[in-house]
């Protein structure tokens, strides 16, 4: 099987690349060799999405609340090594 792809969609228009790239290095740092790869898309709209796998994993789009690096991690550890401990439970 190969190794899960994480796309981080950040709206350009707010300016939230800095988070993306910080939640991207976030997850290789934490999951380094699990991944497969760790994409930043630029979107809009105010948009801030991660998708582990095609699947919607965090997102703003409906309480307008950016998701919490720590739940973003907890999602992506049961997805993908539910043993591993994170520092975050």
């Amino acid at each position: 099987m190969a190794a899960p792809r994480i796309e981080i969609t950040y709206c350009t228009k707010c300016r939230f690349l800095l988070r993306a790239s910080w939640m991207a290095q976030e997850l290789l740092t934490t999951f380094g060799e699990d991944l497969g790869e760790v994409a930043i898309v630029p979107g809009g709209g105010g948009i801030f999405e991660v998708t582990l796998g095609g699947e919607v994993i965090a997102t703003n789009r409906e309480t307008k609340q950016m998701p919490d690096p720590a739940d973003v991690k907890r999602a992506v550890r049961d997805r993908i090594a539910p043993d591993r401990k994170i520092g975050h439970d």
